[in-house]
C-alpha cells in the first residue's frame, strides 16, 4: 500500500462521485492515514473524531474485503473506537468479520448522497432573508456548530475549535444564517468546494423555529449560491431523518448515492 494518491485514485473516486465526494475532498488535505494500491482499495483518515472513509469497488470480492479489513487492523483503526463510512457491502463483511476479532460493530448512521441540477424556488413565503454572516456573527456561529454537532451527536469539538471553523468559513464567505425581520438568527448553513462539486452541511434550525420553513428557504438560497460559483450543489443526510430528506427533495435535491457509517 502506498502513501499518496495520484490521478488513477481520483479516477477510481470518480466511480462513486456521489457518495465519496468528502473523500476525494479530504485525501488533497493533512490526513493522519492516507493508503491506496491505486485499483481496489483506498483509506483515509483525517483524525479523531472524524471516521476513516474507506473505498472500494462495487462488486468487490471476500478476499478483497479481508484485505481492507486487515489494512485497517494493522493501521490500529480497527480497535473498536473508530467509525467508518463505507459501502453496505463492506460495512456488511467488516460487521461480521470482526466479530471473530471480539470487536462489535453495528450500523450507526444510513447516509444519502443528494444532488441538485435544478434548484425549485419554496412555495411557501416564510419571514425573513438569507445573511451571510461577518465578523461580527462569530460568537453566534459557534454556538451553531455547537448545537449541530450536539444534534447529530458526531465529529464533536471543542468551541474553541469551532471557532476556528467559524472564523475560516465567515473568511471565505461560506457561512449562511437564516435572520428573521426581528433580527433573529434561527438556521445555519454553509458550502464549500469539494472538486467539482459544492458541498452544502452545517444545516440546523433552532428547535423553538422549526417547522416554520426557514431551512427550506436557507438551503434554496444557498444552493442558487454554489450553483451561481460554478459548482454542483450536493449534500449528505441521514437517511433516517424522513422530514429533512422531504425538505431537501422539496428544493430540487435528488438522492444520487448510498452509504452508511459503522462504528
Amino acid at each position: 500500500m502506498d502513501t499518496f494518491i495520484n490521478e488513477k485514485d481520483l479516477e477510481l473516486l470518480n466511480k462513486d462521485r456521489y457518495t465519496f465526494s468528502v473523500m476525494k475532498r479530504i485525501i488533497n488535505d493533512k490526513c493522519a492515514l492516507l493508503l491506496s494500491d491505486h485499483e481496489n482499495l483506498i483509506m483515509c483518515f483525517t483524525g479523531q473524531p472524524y471516521p476513516v472513509w474507506i473505498w472500494t469497488p462495487d462488486g468487490a470480492s471476500e478476499d478483497e474485503y479481508e484485505r481492507a479489513y486487515m489494512v485497517a487492523r494493522e493501521n490500529n483503526v480497527m480497535d473498536g473506537d473508530h467509525r467508518f463510512n463505507i459501502k453496505y457491502e463492506l460495512a456488511e463483511y467488516f460487521i461480521k468479520r470482526a466479530k471473530k476479532d471480539g470487536i462489535d460493530l453495528k450500523i450507526s448512521t444510513n447516509l444519502f448522497a443528494y444532488d441538485c441540477p435544478s434548484p425549485i424556488e419554496p412555495s411557501i413565503e416564510v419571514d425573513g432573508k438569507l445573511h451571510q454572516c461577518t465578523e461580527n456573527d462569530v460568537d453566534v456561529l459557534v454556538d451553531f456548530f455547537d448545537m449541530f454537532h450536539n444534534a447529530v451527536g458526531i465529529d464533536k469539538e471543542s468551541r474553541e475549535q469551532y471557532r476556528i471553523y467559524a472564523e475560516d468559513g465567515i473568511k471565505t464567505g461560506s457561512v449562511y444564517f437564516w435572520e428573521t425581520s426581528d433580527g433573529e438568527f434561527v438556521a445555519s448553513c454553509n458550502w464549500h468546494p469539494a472538486n467539482e462539486m459544492g458541498s452544502v452541511g452545517l444545516v440546523y434550525t433552532r428547535e423553538e423555529h422549526r417547522r416554520k420553513h426557514y431551512a427550506e428557504h436557507l438551503v434554496y438560497q444557498v444552493t442558487k449560491i454554489v450553483q451561481n460559483a460554478g459548482y454542483m450543489p450536493m449534500l449528505y443526510t441521514d437517511a433516517d431523518y424522513v422530514a429533512s430528506n422531504a425538505c431537501y427533495e422539496k428544493i430540487g435535491y435528488i438522492l444520487r448515492g448510498k452509504l452508511c457509517t459503522i462504528s
